[in-house]
């Protein structure tokens, strides 16, 4: 798995590709807290056009963040979402947690 981050005006964008699994839960955490104290960063979109894989664990790891986002007051969406990514959200009923923006 790797993890761009882009941040514009307001908002950070976490673009991952390959596998989204238990391995990179500490790269992924590693990435995203300094986006939850930086007070200019007021939403994080995560890009999910380039999974391929995911495991439960990566699951855990988009609720927990979820969570922190809400703890710092911070919005959170699911953007580009396709392919194999659709199907494991959609079987999980993330779109009742996240706001889910699929690719057209």
């Amino acid at each position: 798995m790797a993890i761009v981050v882009q941040i514009r005006d307001r908002s950070a964008r976490l673009t991952i590709s390959g596998r989204f699994e238990f391995m990179m839960h500490r790269d992924f955490k590693n990435i995203y807290m300094p986006l939850l104290d930086n007070a200019a960063v007021h939403e994080i979109e995560i890009e999910m056009s380039q999974v391929d894989y995911m495991d439960s664990a990566a699951l855990g790891m988009l609720i927990l963040l979820n969570e922190r986002c809400k703890d710092a007051g911070k919005s959170i969406s699911l953007v580009n979402v396709s392919g194999y990514a659709t199907q494991v959200l959609t079987i999980s009923n993330f779109n009742k947690i996240f706001n889910i923006k699929s690719a057209s």
